[in-house]
């Protein structure tokens, strides 16, 4: 029998309430999200500064400015991931959606493992996000970190991030709307200024690789499938926005506009500081052999002056901090709806929520996860490992979810039944979801080993990475001031945006973590 659809809601707070009822469900969390304030959720998440961190410098290793096109690719490819989610969202908008929908359509056991994948990778993510915000904050104080005390800044960003959260919606909507708003007004300023006043090449400069591909054994076509995997961190996150489902007014209208902005909002200013950087950069050719591993600041302090340095810091700060907050209110809302199925330990404390109306119980279990994770910070390889996973298990939810809608509507089992029914199109558009989604995890799992003939699709960057560091250390730009990575001497292959590195789940990663020289103090 197909599963019927929800009744329709008006809007109105006692409307929402009994369509959770009918879902099985009492309205325990605070509803009063407008749809700016779920976007804000998913625009964070998906953060135009850390993604743009991300991708830039490994993409230009790969494949030379040709990389950028890689962009639009992949936004469109999320694109139809985004399309099956607003329906399912239309239909049941549950925090925790991936576990939600997954035992709707196929059954508890499905739910569970997609709820589980998801919570877990959300929860890594969280530390990895801490962990790559700590060296800012020595580079906006000038000190030079230890192992320990970058765990331990991580830490206090993890408690901030979990306080922030606790006193409940409102304040976690100021907060990181206050953030976001600073970074998509910087992000949009610069890379407008870059592109308009401070460009180096023409736009011919696109469809040239400087011989990048020599790293994919001269293959461009393999290199190009390279940077498919790597641009598609740029593009996850979105799908925040269902975490607040249950605290967004009409939440089965208004969520999946709020994924829709989300995505495409943050995908334009994406590809435009792409673009940007790139054709404001001075030496392109420093970038692809691996000698400039912080292109972004490069280009940002080259163009605009020594003096935009710290402001950028701050910049780049607040977007990891919004960022952070943002995913960990995801992680504890996801860890609500486990617990208050009984599908997660100790249910009982993790489903209870405060007189705030946050769910506390699970913001507490998801902070000494992602906290105690964060000891492997003492071991560069251990951290490495932990990174390693939260990439590999990104993609896996959207694959999961898409390919489950995709077979209960192929069994006629479901029907979408919410305010978006897309029929026959909506049929294709779920079957293109699934060969994208499954393509992507393919692409990111796949072994980056030896060249040797079907041994392996995409080259070994590890070895090259290594190959490059020497020359990385003797080189350094002559013209402007230092990047960070450069006044460091930053291992090419280890940008701020590490987490979402798609080979790197092939890689014995050693994260190293530095402070630019001109940020330090001097000691006595």
């Amino acid at each position: 029998m197909p599963i019927p659809p929800p009744p329709s809601p008006a809007g109105s707070g006692d409307d929402d309430a009994a369509r959770l009822a009918s879902l099985g469900y009492k309205q325990e969390l605070r509803r009063s999200l407008n749809i700016l304030g779920n976007i804000s959720m998913g625009f964070a998440v998906v953060s135009p500064v850390v993604a743009l961190y991300a991708v830039s410098m490994i993409g230009t290793m790969i494949a030379g400015p040709v990389w950028v096109w890689a962009l639009p690719v992949v936004l469109a490819g999320q694109c139809v991931v985004v399309n099956v989610y607003s329906e399912l969202t239309s239909q049941w908008p549950l925090a925790g959606g991936p576990y939600q929908w997954g035992r709707r359509l196929i059954g508890p056991s499905f739910g569970w493992l997609s709820g589980w994948v998801w919570q877990f990778a959300v929860m890594f993510g969280n530390t990895t996000v801490a962990y790559l915000a700590a060296p800012w904050v020595f580079a906006l104080i000038g000190v030079t970190p230890s192992p320990g005390a970058m765990v331990a800044v991580s830490l206090a960003i993890v408690l901030f991030c979990a306080l922030v959260n606790a006193y409940g919606i409102n304040i976690l909507k100021w907060f990181v709307s206050a953030g976001i708003a600073g970074e998509a007004i910087a992000s949009v300023l610069v890379g407008l200024s870059l592109l308009l006043f401070f460009r180096k090449h023409p736009f011919s400069l696109f469809t040239h690789t400087f011989g990048a591909e020599s790293l994919s054994g001269g293959s461009l076509p393999v290199a190009l499938l390279t940077v498919l995997a790597v641009a598609g961190w740029a593009f996850i996150g979105f799908d925040a926005c269902v975490s607040t489902a249950e605290e967004t007014r009409d939440a089965g209208r208004q969520v999946p506009r709020a994924m829709w902005w989300a995505l495409l909002s943050v995908g334009a200013v994406v590809i435009l500081n792409a673009v940007a950087v790139a054709i404001s950069y001075p030496d392109t050719a420093t970038v692809v052999a691996g000698k400039d591993v912080d292109p972004v600041t490069t280009a940002v302090v080259t163009s605009f002056g020594s003096w935009s340095d710290k402001p950028f810091v701050v910049v780049v700060l607040v977007s990891f901090l919004a960022c952070a907050m943002a995913s960990q209110g995801g992680a504890a809302r996801g860890l609500y709806s486990l617990a208050r199925d009984d599908v997660f330990p100790f249910s009982r404390h993790v489903r209870k929520v405060n007189a705030r109306r946050a769910p506390l119980g699970g913001l507490i279990a998801s902070t000494l996860v992602s906290g105690t994770a964060l000891l492997l910070g003492m071991n560069a390889t251990a951290i490495g490992s932990l990174i390693a996973f939260g990439t590999a298990a990104t993609f896996l939810p959207f694959f999961l979810v898409s390919a489950a809608a995709l077979i209960a509507r192929l069994r006629g089992t479901w029907v979408p039944g919410g305010h978006i029914r897309q029929g026959r199109k909506g049929t294709v558009l779920n079957v293109l979801a699934v060969a994208w989604t499954g393509f992507e995890v393919t692409n990111v799992a796949w072994p980056r080993g030896a060249r040797t003939a079907g041994s392996a699709l995409v080259p070994d960057l590890g070895r090259a990475a290594r190959r490059r560091r020497g020359a990385g250390r003797r080189d350094r730009l002559s013209d402007g001031p230092p990047t960070p990575g450069q006044a460091a001497g930053r291992r090419p292959g280890v940008p701020p945006g590490l987490p979402r590195l798609p080979f790197s789940c092939h890689l014995h990663l050693h994260v190293d973590v530095h402070v630019p020289e001109r940020h330090l103090r001097r000691a006595p």
